[in-house]
């Protein structure tokens, strides 16, 4: 996009018309003199050596239509290995929350980086972010990055805010039609369906087939998701990854939130906590903070991959008078 300016008049020889009043001529007398000031101040400024150079600002614009470049897959170059796309949310212009000594995306990048660190560290699993530094990326942009890598799992990670200063803790939220809670309704934004899923084009079958489509994918995704909340719950409360998260009351709902409209990717939205907090927010900008939040989110990844290979369609539905923790007991899990 090229925004020229070009050379201005009139000149100090051009006679003003007839008939066009006082005032036009006395404008038409003074403005080359205020033409020469203008151009004097502006090649003071810019540097330029001539009052008639042409001054040219140039924007480098995406093709219409293009998409998000992938991101680089780090880990085992088994390409059978599963992989985690790790979403640091906000980023670029869109700061998020704010805390009283940084911004949200600050916050969430930093624990991206560190749980992504663990996962290498642990071996066995490749690992994507949806970014690496401070850029902006639409909602749409960063589960459409994990549908096109055919990612295993997704995990956006946030931080809450509120306006009372007391609310704190994590929460781990999955996708619903409806928010499990009149708040995670207000987190949420509407979300649409998707054009294909697991590979198959939706455009070219009948309302009815793309419904059940959809439908049997999003009801395999939300229980797979579900599995990680938990497991994520489970090793935030001193599972065997021995890490404490401080997690609200009602630490798993449910929302619409479009970061996880994916159909076909089991993905969860971590808000590690209470950036409004001044609790929370200095434990997760420590790097015993960052330590814990990593190995806890790491381990819940690591037993949800060695259950998908034991037990592939294995449920996680507590029996009637169960809790999912008591369930979930440290011990009763297999581990890698």
């Amino acid at each position: 996009m090229d925004l020229s300016l070009p050379d201005h008049g009139p000149g100090p020889d051009e006679a003003p018309r007839r008939g066009l009043g006082l005032g036009l001529l006395i404008f038409a007398l003074f403005a080359p003199l205020l033409l020469l000031v203008a151009m004097l101040l502006m090649d003071g400024w810019m540097g330029a050596p001539g009052f008639t150079r042409d001054y040219v600002v140039r924007f480098d614009l995406p093709p219409a239509g293009a998409l998000a470049a992938l991101p680089e897959i780090a880990g085992p170059s088994d390409p059978h290995s599963p992989l985690v796309v790790i979403d640091a949310g906000h980023g670029g212009h869109d700061p998020g929350a704010h805390g009283e000594h940084q911004a949200e995306k600050e916050l969430t990048l930093s624990l991206a980086l560190a749980l992504r660190q663990r996962l290498l560290e642990v071996g066995g699993i490749r690992v994507a972010m949806t970014r690496m530094d401070d850029r902006y990326l639409l909602l749409e942009e960063r589960s459409d990055i994990a549908r096109r890598m055919k990612a295993d799992l997704f995990i956006s990670i946030h931080a809450d805010s509120a306006d009372t200063p007391g609310a704190h803790g994590a929460t781990v939220y999955t996708l619903s039609d409806r928010g499990s809670s009149q708040e995670a309704e207000h987190l949420a934004a509407a979300e649409n369906r998707a054009d294909t899923v697991n590979g198959v084009s939706l455009a070219s079958t009948s309302s009815s087939v793309s419904a059940i489509l959809v439908d049997l994918s999003q009801r395999h995704a939300a229980e797979m998701s579900t599995n990680l909340a938990r497991l994520i719950l489970r090793e935030g409360q001193g599972g065997e990854s021995g890490a404490r998260i401080d997690f609200r009351e009602r630490a798993l709902q449910s929302a619409a939130f479009v970061v996880l409209k994916s159909p076909d990717v089991p993905s969860v939205l971590y808000e590690a906590g209470y950036i409004s907090n001044a609790e929370d927010a200095a434990r997760l900008s420590s790097p015993a903070g960052r330590r814990d939040f990593a190995h806890a989110t790491a381990q819940a990844i690591r037993v949800y991959f060695a259950r998908q290979r034991e037990t592939p369609t294995q449920s996680e539905t507590p029996t009637p008078g169960e809790t999912a923790i008591q369930r979930e007991a440290p011990g009763a899990l297999a581990t890698p």
